[in-house]
C-alpha cells in the first residue's frame, strides 16, 4: 500500500480584511462576494463566488485555520503510486519541457502511463497560447495529445466567463498574448487590448484625458511580451470606473520559462501592475486555484482522490493539487530545487517528490 506520513498539526491565520465598499456597491446581482482567510481564487481581498459556499473554518476569535502537512518523501516505488490513481494531471513547463526543448524520457514515461490505462492531462499557467497551438507544440516535440487533454489558462479565463454567464454584449480587455484572444473568440466574447495595443503610447499633455470604451465588463491579465504603460492606463480605467468590472489573472507565477538557459520575469509581474494600480486583488482562474480542478473533474468525470497532480512549482502545482484534494508529486525537473523544498521557510509539502518524471521507469525496477 503506498502511504506516507500522516502526522498534522493545525495553525492559525489572521483573515486580512480590506474595504471593498465601492466595489461591492457595483457588482451584478449575480455576483456574489464573502471574505475568507485561506481562499483559491482570490488573494488577501474578497473571493468571487459562482453556486459554491466557503469552506473556511473560523475559531471562537473569529480567526480562520488551515492544516500543515508532513515533510515531504522521496519517490521509491512509482508503480504504488501509479496503481493508487486514475488519472496524473501533468504541469508542463518545467515538467514535460523547459522553453522549446523537450526534458528527457518524457515520451517513454507517458507512454508506459497509457499503457496502464491511466488518464493524462496536461495543464499550463502559460496563456500565451490556446489549446490548439498548445497541441501543435506537443506535436512538434514528439507527443501525441490531444487537445482534450490540454487544459492552459487562456482556455480556464473564457470557461471562467462561461460559467459565470458573463454578459456577451459585455466587453473583455486582455492585457496578454494571443492564446487569450483564441479562446475567447471561441467563446463568442467580444474582446480588445492584447498584441495589438503592444505598439500603443500615451501622449503626456498638459489636460490630457485618456478615454476607455464603457463596455469593457472584465479585465483578464496573462503574461504579456508587449506589456506597456498605455495597457496599464487602459486597465486601469476600465476596472476602476466601469461599474461592475472584473480583474481576472490567468495566473500569478513570479516566473517562467521562455528558455531553458534562465528564469524570466512570469505573468505575476504583469498582474502585480495592475493591482498596484487598482488597489484591487484580481480572481485568479490557472494554478493554484481550484477552478481548473473543479472543471477537470466535471468534464472527465474523476474522483479528485483518484488523481495525482505532478508539477515542478510548490505554490502552483502542488498547491493545486492540495487545495483540489489530489496526492502530489513533485519534480525537481523546474524551479523548485531540494534545499529549496526542505528549506524551514517552505510549508508547502508534496507527498512526494523525485527528480523527474522519467523516474517512473526507473524506481519500478530499484523498489524493493
Amino acid at each position: 500500500m503506498l502511504r506516507s506520513s500522516t502526522l498534522t498539526h493545525s495553525v492559525t491565520v489572521t483573515c486580512v480584511r480590506q474595504s471593498h465598499r465601492q466595489w461591492h456597491q457595483s457588482i451584478p446581482a449575480n455576483y456574489r462576494v464573502c471574505d475568507a482567510a485561506r481562499n483559491t481564487l482570490l488573494s488577501n481581498s474578497a473571493i468571487f463566488k459562482w453556486k459554491t459556499k466557503s469552506n473556511t473554518k473560523r475559531n471562537s476569535s473569529g480567526m480562520g485555520t488551515f492544516t500543515t502537512r508532513a515533510l515531504a518523501q522521496p519517490l521509491k516505488n512509482a508503480d504504488e503510486l501509479i496503481d493508487s490513481v486514475e488519472t496524473f494531471i501533468f504541469d508542463c513547463d518545467g515538467v514535460i519541457w523547459k522553453g522549446d526543448k523537450l526534458i528527457g524520457g518524457v515520451p517513454e514515461t507517458l507512454d508506459l502511463l497509457r499503457s496502464k490505462g491511466k488518464r493524462l492531462v496536461f495543464v499550463t499557467n502559460n496563456s500565451t497560447k490556446s489549446r490548439k497551438q498548445y497541441g501543435k507544440k506537443f506535436e512538434t516535440l514528439g507527443l501525441n495529445v490531444g487537445e482534450e487533454e490540454i487544459f492552459a489558462s487562456s482556455f480556464a479565463a473564457a470557461a471562467y466567463l462561461k460559467s459565470i454567464d458573463f454578459p456577451k454584449d459585455k466587453k473583455v480587455y486582455v492585457i496578454g498574448e494571443e492564446g487569450i484572444l483564441k479562446e475567447l473568440e471561441l467563446a463568442g466574447y467580444q474582446y480588445l487590448g492584447g498584441p495589438e495595443d503592444g505598439g500603443k503610447k500615451i501622449e503626456l499633455k498638459p489636460g490630457f484625458l485618456m478615454e476607455h470604451d464603457e463596455d469593457v465588463g472584465a479585465v483578464v491579465v496573462g503574461f504579456d511580451r508587449y506589456f506597456n504603460y498605455y495597457k496599464i492606463q487602459y486597465g486601469t480605467l476600465c476596472i476602476r470606473e466601469n461599474p461592475g468590472c472584473l480583474f481576472i489573472a490567468t495566473n500569478r507565477d513570479a516566473v517562467t520559462h521562455l528558455t531553458d538557459a534562465q528564469e524570466w520575469a512570469g505573468g505575476g509581474s504583469m498582474v502585480g501592475a495592475l493591482s498596484g494600480s487598482t488597489q484591487r486583488e484580481p480572481l485568479v482562474v490557472g494554478k493554484p486555484s481550484t477552478f481548473m480542478m473543479d472543471y477537470l473533474a466535471n468534464e472527465f468525470g474523476i474522483s479528485k482522490s483518484q488523481i495525482c497532480m505532478v508539477g515542478d512549482r510548490l505554490d502552483t502545482d502542488i498547491l493545486f493539487g492540495q487545495n483540489g484534494g489530489c496526492k502530489t508529486l513533485l519534480v525537481l525537473s523546474g524551479v523548485t530545487t531540494l534545499p529549496m523544498l526542505q528549506s524551514p521557510n517552505n510549508a508547502i509539502q508534496p507527498d512526494f517528490y523525485t527528480n523527474k518524471i522519467s523516474d517512473f521507469l526507473t524506481l519500478n525496477a530499484a523498489a524493493v
